[in-house]
């Protein structure tokens, strides 16, 4: 318990600053590096030392890898090898060798210049989303270009995850390539060890694990699964993160995949908050003086450089001037991935820490002055296109949504649940259905229907599968409890998300309408409407006034039935 001061303090510098960012609408990585400097051996004031935390925060890159991996998934990354595939791998290997370039021709060692290239190449998509959001730019052409790439990056930096550490150990041309190329084979043995197992194995596993009905089960399995492939890589050589990637990856391809992230999803931000005080400690604020001119020069090359590069490469590709100027200037801001390869680093001895020092300053500098450049995006476009300056690009109609932007979220995949699904897919109209028994999922994956094994009453699952995305969301579960958590949940999280709902009996039904449910079907009631409305077809009532009359009854809320049964 020696260190049970230190991680009191922490976590209440912590507490503290992240609400502080949080209520000001700061990406709260900022907030943890801000944590890490305060707390830092550099600083006046109490400091926290631990080894321990070192360690953990390492974890928090693992896992982070392992919820993109979940992302990107090999059908994912098929469905996206045209227009957003070849503009992010673009955009970092010219940003990656341009800046190498001037920085090895100004002086620095070439292993220096490229790990300078690859950490200034990396941007923000915190920082990007959550300020597009707040502008209410995310569906415009550029903001939708530029969140698209800025994740697409994320996955271009797990080569340089091999790359680097490697660059530490060569001594020489020969050695160096050497090593990269066994690096290169270690890497593509571990993709295949980690790819057959993963499409033998994870699956039955999970369904194994899934028939226990245990949150807890579930969690230690997805933690087991995320370290062991960790494990096996670094056994070979490699990263730790890589390995929890290709895990990643692996389960994106199965009906797990949003519980899992679900599932991860606290312990990732918890330890990846860890890793950037980790990060924020090796800041010294007294070594700025003699180097600020350098990190300025590297915060403005880093601007420029992606501004200038995104900006030809969209060009290129015919799109119009003004969105790809506006895509280079979210793209500029430095990102927390640039702050991760640079620790990466250090620790290798690719780069002493002074350069690590002006590498990590730098990205810091551009994150704060990259967060202006995307607050005022269109002005500065529309300044430097000499266009005339109005927001109507800024408030230009959405792009058309896309499938999973469209769809229906079907939460339950009983009986109900699949006469819905059943009469979506004969209108055409995409969707989802989620369902926590695995005989449902794996019968309606039989069927052919896109069936997801996950806990949608979950808060934290229905951020994981994007639900305030969708266009409604009809709940066929029968269990009002659990309906009713999960009306408020939606809510909260989505109030602008249509749900109807499916109820047992009139007083469910007005319990889910006043959570929030625009509709809620009593199958009693209902039931007898439609026997009520059988008989009077049968009566040769028109079917006009049928309809009219049942119509009626739902209209007021089955009102009259409510009475009749009052006066009873």
């Amino acid at each position: 318990m020696e260190n049970l001061a230190q991680i009191l303090l922490l976590l209440g510098v912590g507490v503290a600053v992240v609400v502080v960012f949080q209520r000001l609408h700061i990406p709260t990585s900022l907030g943890y590096l801000l944590v890490g400097i305060i707390l830092g051996p550099y600083t006046i004031g109490p400091s926290v030392y631990a080894p321990e935390f070192r360690t953990l925060g390492e974890f928090g890159v693992v896992f982070l890898l392992f919820t993109i991996g979940l992302n990107f998934s090999l059908p994912q990354l098929q469905a996206l090898r045209h227009q957003v595939l070849g503009f992010g791998t673009g955009q970092v290997f010219f940003t990656t060798a341009a800046v190498g370039l001037v920085l090895w021709l100004a002086g620095l060692a070439p292993a220096a210049a490229f790990v300078f290239g690859a950490v200034f190449a990396q941007s923000s998509t915190s920082i990007i989303g959550s300020q597009l959001n707040e502008q209410g730019e995310a569906n415009t052409h550029h903001g939708r270009f530029g969140l698209a790439m800025s994740v697409f990056q994320d996955v271009t930096a797990v080569p340089f995850l091999v790359i680097i550490p490697v660059l530490g150990m060569a001594v020489g041309a020969s050695v160096l390539a050497t090593a990269l190329g066994w690096a290169l084979v270690k890497a593509a043995l571990a993709i295949a060890v980690v790819f057959f197992a993963g499409r033998w194995l994870l699956r039955p596993l999970f369904q194994i694990v899934t028939k226990r009905r245990s949150a807890e089960v579930f969690t230690l399995t997805v933690l087991l699964i995320a370290l062991l492939s960790a494990w096996v890589t670094n056994q070979l050589g490699l990263s730790l993160a890589f390995g929890a990637f290709l895990a990643g990856m692996m389960l994106g391809e199965t009906e797990f995949r949003h519980q899992v992230e679900s599932s991860i999803q606290p312990f990732r931000d918890v330890l990846l908050g860890l890793f950037f005080v980790g990060i924020g400690m090796r800041f010294d604020p007294m070594t700025l003086p003699p180097i600020w001119h350098w990190t300025v020069l590297g915060a403005l090359l880093i601007l420029a450089s992606k501004i200038l590069i995104v900006n030809i490469l969209l060009r290129r590709s015919q799109i119009d001037a003004r969105v790809a100027l506006r895509t280079g200037l979210l793209l500029a801001v430095g990102g927390e991935f640039g702050l991760a390869l640079a620790a990466i680093a250090i620790d290798s001895n690719v780069i002493d820490m002074q350069l690590g020092q002006i590498a990590m300053t730098s990205v810091l500098f551009s994150m704060i002055a990259g967060a202006v450049l995307i607050r005022f995006n269109g002005v500065i476009s529309a300044h430097l296109s000499r266009a005339a300056r109005s927001d109507s690009d800024t408030t230009v109609a959405p792009a058309p949504l896309d499938d999973q932007q469209r769809q229906v979220l079907i939460a339950g995949y009983g009986r109900v649940g699949h006469t819905v699904a059943v009469l979506l897919k004969s209108s055409g109209v995409p969707f989802t259905a989620f369902d926590i028994n695995p005989e449902r999922v794996a019968q309606g994956l039989a069927d052919g229907y896109p069936v997801v094994y996950g806990d949608i009453t979950d808060p934290g699952m229905l951020e994981a599968i994007g639900v305030a995305r969708a266009s409604l969301v009809v709940v066929t579960i029968d269990q009002t409890d659990t309906a009713l958590r999960m009306i408020a949940a939606l809510n909260r999280i989505c109030p602008q998300v249509a749900v109807i709902a499916r109820a047992k009996d009139l007083a469910a039904s007005s319990s889910l309408i006043q959570a929030g449910a625009v509709h809620a079907y009593p199958e009693t009631i209902e039931a007898s409407l439609r026997l009520g409305a059988a008989a009077l077809k049968i009566l040769q009532v028109p079917d006009a006034d049928v309809d009219l009359v049942i119509q009626e009854f739902r209209d007021w809320d089955y009102q009259p039935v409510a009475e009749a049964e009052q006066n009873k």
